[in-house]
């Protein structure tokens, strides 16, 4: 079982990336492998709407940080969890354009797969970078796995983000409920829909 994360902060050990480790560090303790996937700072091809995918499988860019994404989906995951600060109320442009061009290329593969977003923000805009981020799950028939609040956390310096105790609390929360969701999911193909799973 695995679980890729992806860093949409060009900050690759920033108060994102430290949001999503607490995720990981939970799934991990859950039986469940990680994988975080930062998009670092270089430029970031956004979808031309060309068709190549559809044709090929592969977006026709198929650059680096790309094509490790689209590996990790291939050889096969078990749920998905995109990170972002927050830029003027939204997501990080270059993180959706990124996945602007996975979900249209992989989209078969990640149906169904258990998904979340969390984001990182000073003081506002966090709801609505929420938002943005669960639309690309919703529209591709993934179930969106929950906390005990929205997945959103404070900071405004490095490191900071570690002294949000909630913000924490709602990482781990995600990650325990992510693995419960992808277990029950994988018992339901061992045991049968009707059988009920008992650990």
């Amino acid at each position: 079982m695995k679980v890729l994360l992806i860093n949409g902060s060009p900050r690759e050990h920033g108060n994102t990336f430290l949001t999503l480790s607490e995720v990981a560090n939970t799934l991990n303790a859950e039986g469940i492998e990680t994988e975080i996937v930062s998009i670092g700072k270089q430029a970031v091809q956004g979808c031309i709407a060309c068709g190549w995918c559809g044709r090929t499988g592969k977006c026709t860019y198929n650059d680096d940080l790309y094509y490790k994404i689209w590996r990790a989906v291939k050889d096969g995951i078990d749920g998905l969890v995109v990170g972002s600060p927050v830029y003027y109320g939204g997501p990080n442009g270059s993180l959706c354009a990124l996945l602007d061009r996975v979900f249209y290329s992989l989209g078969q593969q990640l149906q169904y797969k258990p998904a979340a977003c969390v984001v990182v923000c000073r003081r506002g805009g966090a709801s609505a970078a929420f938002d943005r981020l669960n639309k690309y799950f919703t529209i591709m028939n993934m179930p969106v796995v929950s906390s005990q609040y929205w997945n959103m956390a404070y900071s405004q310096t490095p490191g900071q983000v570690k002294q949000d105790e909630e913000g924490m609390q709602t990482m781990r929360t995600l990650g325990r409920n992510m693995a419960w969701m992808i277990i029950s999911g994988l018992a339901g193909k061992i045991f049968g829909a009707g059988d009920v799973y008992r650990e």
